[in-house]
């Protein structure tokens, strides 16, 4: 394939899905699907053989689900970044895909053209997170853990990495956490796009995670900023 098109693998097993999933996105001038699995450890072996730009996994699926194959990917450093896809919107879905290393959660009924538009989101270094999917993630994450509020802190590593971080990378880091893209920060804070991507970068490499998604989970797990912060908008919407 050209060198500008985005290889794909999909992972599920259902057939019929990824056949017609496959027809929507080989129909892309800038996609193509190179291979198929029928499950996680499937997915695996492919990947190693053929590796694929973006894998879209499905959760649930026998032998290897999409969350333990998400994990093995991330922990092989596996080339590839993965948008985890669901029939249910499972609570606890969404916090375990993020945190297993996929780049985007998606259900399976979104529809044809934001998929699309999410797997070039992905696949451009981002990640497929919005305001109102921010603040489930953190309503479901909040949720979901047991322990107390205030020890919620985060590791004494991770305590260390945020205080590293100067003045302007922790307002940028806050406004990731509450969902802004880089074009949004950069009308915020009065900065240029340039600037912006630079202090993205040395966010990411100084909390060494994969992208955004995994920004906002440290700004949660050390307490940067709490689900209120989440729900005001600094943009004024609703």
């Amino acid at each position: 394939m050209a060198d500008d098109v985005i290889t794909l693998g999909l992972v599920d097993d259902e057939p019929l899905f990824t056949a017609g999933l496959a027809m929507i996105l080989n129909s892309q001038s800038d996609m193509g699907v190179v291979w198929q699995a029928g499950d996680g450890a499937d997915a695996i072996r492919r990947q190693a053989i053929s590796p694929a730009d973006v894998m879209l996994v499905d959760v649930q699926m026998p032998h290897t689900d999409g969350l333990a194959a998400t994990r093995q990917l991330a922990a092989a450093g596996q080339p590839g970044r993965v948008i985890v896809l669901t029939t249910f919107d499972v609570d606890e879905y969404v916090p375990a895909a993020i945190e297993a290393g996929a780049s985007g959660f998606l259900l399976k009924t979104t529809p044809p053209d934001q998929l699309v538009a999410a797997i070039r989101t992905v696949h451009g270094g981002d990640a497929v997170i919005s305001p109102g999917s921010t603040r489930k993630l953190f309503d479901r994450l909040q949720r979901s853990r047991s322990c107390p509020e205030p020890a919620r802190s985060g590791t004494p590593a991770e305590r260390r990495i945020l205080d590293s971080l100067t003045d302007r990378e922790t307002q940028v880091l806050r406004l990731v956490a509450q969902g802004l893209t880089n074009q949004e920060i950069c009308e915020h804070l009065w900065l240029s796009m340039p600037t912006v991507k630079t202090h993205m970068g040395n966010l990411i490499a100084k909390t060494q995670v994969r992208d955004r998604v995994q920004l906002v989970l440290f700004a949660l797990q050390t307490h940067l900023i709490d689900i209120e912060d989440v729900l005001v908008d600094p943009q004024g919407r609703h």
